[in-house]
């Protein structure tokens, strides 16, 4: 039987595809969708920041949204690609550690940034008069801040625990990221008690803002079908569904992994549900925001302006 200092050893990532020409195609498509959700991210956020007209609450949260995708997809698909293109499955046990640390904190970062987005949605339509004082810059810095150190001191937790598991059975994760569950269910010791507590973080950090979100939006959608103002509503039922599309393609897959009891988990469905929140979703993102965002839009033409060159 191994030991706990033998955690040190590399552990090795199954992957998402077989090694195969179909898994070629399909992880040349991963990478299309990764070189898209770093554009489109990047890009969002440069303009928040360049255009000062983006310079609100609702934005400043928007561009934290874009890095978190940023980071997020950035976690996983290059070691997955590495790994398919080279021919070697191997992570080691500090780069194991770090990935799990990235994407647990994006993972918990991000939920709590669509809930504070959420909040500022809720504040401009139900108590507009009291915006400019309940959505101040300094109490978006303050929820912007607190996602960050929230999500993050989370993710030390959780990796901290999980790299001092001892590991008895294979190292293989049948995963093509170091997941904890996934990790979980190489332990070599009874893991109920760390399971009841990422049974806790995920309702923290998922199911409870994810709640906030839904009971938000539905104030929001009992005001907006009182609105005497046909283009209000109209801007204000955009806005809110465009929040509310990215919310479901988050949390959906999300809660349905992490709260599933381990012997209703299997690791091929697990794995394609990880796709939807980790690889779709912050593609979809900044899409879905520029499309269906006629401000956003305004912005990416001001900035082209500013910054195509001017014919004499």
């Amino acid at each position: 039987m191994e030991r706990w200092n033998e955690t040190s050893n590399d552990f090795t990532l199954l992957g998402l595809f077989p090694q195969n020409q179909t898994g070629l195609l399909l992880l040349l498509l991963i990478i299309s969708v990764f070189v898209l959700a770093c554009l489109g991210n990047s890009g969002m956020t440069a303009l928040i920041f360049l255009d000062p007209r983006l310079h609100t609450p609702m934005y400043f949260l928007l561009s934290q949204l874009s890095l978190m995708d940023l980071m997020y997809i950035s976690s996983t698909v290059p070691k997955m690609a590495i790994n398919f293109l080279s021919g070697q499955k191997s992570i080691s046990f500090l780069g194991c550690g770090v990935q799990s640390f990235f994407f647990l904190t994006m993972a918990g970062s991000e939920g709590l940034i669509l809930a504070s987005m959420a909040y500022d949605r809720f504040v401009a339509i139900c108590h507009p008069l009291h915006y400019p004082i309940r959505m101040s810059k300094r109490m978006c810095l303050k929820m912007i801040l607190g996602s960050w150190i929230l999500g993050s001191i989370n993710s030390v937790s959780h990796t901290f625990y999980i790299l001092h598991l001892p590991y008895c059975r294979s190292r293989a994760i049948n995963h093509f990221f170091c997941d904890v569950p996934a990790m979980v269910h190489l332990a070599c010791m009874d893991t109920w008690v760390y399971e009841y507590m990422v049974f806790v973080s995920t309702v923290v950090f998922l199911l409870l803002p994810f709640l906030g979100i839904t009971v938000s939006y539905g104030r929001v959608l009992y005001a907006v079908l009182h609105m005497r103002s046909k283009e209000g509503r109209k801007r204000a039922f955009t806005t809110c569904s465009t929040h509310l599309t990215v919310v479901t393609f988050y949390y959906a897959p999300f809660v349905y992994t992490y709260l599933r009891p381990k012997t209703f988990r299997s690791p091929a469905e697990d794995k394609i549900l990880a796709v939807f929140y980790t690889i779709l979703t912050p593609m979809l993102n900044p899409i879905i925001y520029s499309l269906r965002n006629k401000e956003v839009l305004r912005a990416m033409g001001r900035v082209c302006g500013i910054l195509s060159p001017r014919k004499e």
